[in-house]
């Protein structure tokens, strides 16, 4: 799963762009990763692996294929928004205009598989947060993919993305996602009704991620990337972040942990985690990078 995410003040993300398409749908924003440094960890409770399985996991040992995605590169671009988003984040597109608000779209095999794993993020709804209402809209390839395929290409996401090219780039990352069993679900955030950043959520603990580190059942993770250059650098990356936790926590209540894997290297998006309640864990080792692994505990919520 390809990750990249930024911070508050100036951070470079996993963002989509809104492209054409036929699909009604809502927006979103995204993150890095690492790999196994066991020596690294420290014996706090707090990062002790629970060893009963979940029921879904055993059930996957049976059918389980080798992700494509099965590195992650995310970098969050955290900026505080204008009120009012220039065209690059895109309102409508495609032969009629979209309403990123509606999210009665039919089903199809272009939007994502979003069952029980995730709790149905597609009917989260929108939420109210300092910068406005936002919402997590998921991906539709056909209305979404050109925005999502300009914002893959910017140099300050392209670097820890690295999903730089033409479109049919950006289009296998997504359908890889879309084509799979609701692990990860890709997409759009939504702000005051314009699409400005691009999100995967995922479940951690049964991504290839859990293999670099004490996952718990139920462990959710997060990808972020602001689109915009003119939403970047001013803490909504760190806003957004930590409104999305919060929802996350919310909206499953069996997820205890909300996880992120921002590459090392991006100061800025590891400093937007740190903003947004997240503690830093620890060093992974992931196979594309090295990553901070950052933890939101639900135990911490009230004091954030």
């Amino acid at each position: 799963m390809s990750s990249s995410d930024g911070t508050a003040d100036a951070v470079s993300a996993l963002a989509p762009d809104i492209g054409t398409g036929t699909c009604a749908a809502p927006a979103g924003d995204g993150i890095a990763e690492g790999a196994d440094r066991s020596a690294d960890w420290s014996p706090d409770q707090e990062d002790t692996l629970d060893l009963r399985l979940p029921d879904e996991l055993l059930a996957l040992f049976e059918t389980e294929q080798p992700r494509s995605d099965d590195t992650d590169t995310d970098t969050v671009t955290g900026t505080d928004p204008d009120p009012n988003p220039d065209a690059d984040s895109g309102t409508g597109h495609g032969r009629r205009q979209q309403s990123w608000g509606d999210t009665t779209a039919p089903a199809s095999s272009l939007t994502p598989a979003d069952g029980g794993l995730l709790d149905g993020v597609a009917e989260w709804g929108p939420i109210t947060t300092p910068v406005g209402a936002f919402q997590l809209v998921p991906v539709c390839v056909e209305r979404d993919l050109p925005l999502v395929c300009r914002w893959m290409n910017d140099p300050a996401v392209s670097a820890f993305w690295e999903l730089a090219g033409p479109q049919n780039v950006t289009e296998d990352h997504l359908r890889s996602q879309l084509a799979d069993d609701g692990r990860s679900v890709p997409c759009l955030g939504v702000l005051e009704g314009a699409p400005m950043s691009y999100w995967e959520i995922y479940r951690a603990d049964l991504d290839p991620l859990a293999r670099h580190y004490p996952a718990r059942p139920h462990d959710t993770g997060i990808h972020l990337l602001i689109g915009a250059v003119t939403h970047r650098g001013r803490g909504l990356g760190s806003t957004l972040l930590r409104a999305v936790a919060d929802l996350v926590l919310d909206r499953r209540s069996a997820c205890v942990r909300v996880v992120a894997e921002p590459d090392l290297r991006n100061i800025p998006s590891v400093t937007a985690f740190l903003n947004a309640g997240f503690r830093f864990s620890a060093e992974v080792d992931l196979p594309a990078k090295r990553a901070a692994l950052m933890i939101r505990d639900r135990a911490l919520s009230d004091l954030l």
